[in-house]
């Protein structure tokens, strides 16, 4: 896997993706041999989706402050960021990939997750607790979709898993790994734009049905506030249709069609918003969600 990401490049399939990713960056393989081992690869494909190099600033860069360059198809769309922020330059660069050129979906950010056949959309900002809620989620049996976006087919509303690498952030690290024993996380990038980042591992099971897409059950907006009460309220359909709005990534690209599938996704499940601080209570709210039970918080 090292000779071929220093090589030609490792050809990886996450998701409905194809990627052909180069670098020669020790802690970069190192975060790809542990998070993606259980992808599926090939020596070669026919049609990559993105073309994805990272590799180390030259100049003095190269000696000073070392910095690393993120390329897709050698352009590079950011500034570059320190040498040891290289995997989660990958990961984030990777969700701009996506985002930005992915627009035969509806793609919302927000994580993803599906039980029994039917998906929870947790749309997000930072400092939601929707990534913290989304690690404990996938340990405890539900399938990771994606921890960043949700895409969807705009007339069908069927989601597409993009099952990746779940991003936690600063205190959420140590929650996740109290929560449980077998949360595989990655080491900590620090000093970050995002302060401390780490990633959890997508189970196995998660990676294995990527290609099994799923319709949704209900829409659910995290809100983490803590010492609070486990409530869950039922959100406006109004205000829930704007907040998919602000979070959709690419609606100014598909205009009408965006909007009738926002519409559409709002009018036709549940929505709520959920206040939460103790993980535990709020799984089982989530599992009383889609099991058609009356929710009581």
């Amino acid at each position: 896997m090292a000779r071929q990401l220093s090589g030609p490049g490792l050809p990886v399939k996450i998701g409905p993706f194809w990627i052909n990713l180069r670098s020669a960056i020790p802690d970069l393989q190192r975060h790809v041999a542990f998070f993606y081992q259980q992808y599926e690869t090939a020596d070669t494909t026919g049609f990559f989706d993105f073309h994805i190099t990272l590799k180390r600033s030259g100049g003095l860069r190269r000696w000073i402050k070392p910095q690393v360059s993120f390329l897709l198809d050698e352009y590079a769309p950011f500034k570059p960021l320190p040498y040891v922020h290289a995997f989660a330059m990958f990961e984030w660069g990777l969700n701009w990939c996506i985002a930005t050129m992915a627009h035969h979906y509806l793609i919302v950010h927000a994580a993803v997750l599906e039980k029994d056949g039917r998906g929870i959309i947790m749309p997000g900002v930072p400092g939601s607790g929707k990534s913290t809620l989304c690690a404990a989620m996938s340990l405890r049996g539900w399938r990771l979709l994606s921890d960043e976006m949700a895409l969807m087919d705009p007339k069908s509303l069927e989601i597409t898993p993009v099952p990746r690498p779940v991003s936690l952030k600063n205190e959420s690290i140590t929650v996740i790994r109290n929560f449980s024993s077998s949360a595989e996380i990655g080491p900590a990038a620090r000093d970050t734009a995002k302060g401390t980042v780490a990633h959890l591992k997508p189970t196995r099971a998660s990676v294995d049905s990527a290609p099994i897409a799923c319709q949704p059950g209900a829409i659910v907006f995290p809100k983490y506030r803590a010492g609070s009460d486990t409530n869950l309220i039922k959100s406006a359909k109004t205000r829930a249709l704007m907040e998919i709005q602000e979070n959709a990534f690419n609606s100014h690209i598909l205009g009408k069609e965006g909007f009738d599938s926002a519409r559409t996704l709002i009018d036709s499940y549940p929505v709520y918003t959920l206040e939460y601080s103790r993980l535990n209570e709020a799984l089982t709210i989530m599992d009383q969600i889609l099991a058609d039970t009356e929710v009581v918080a």
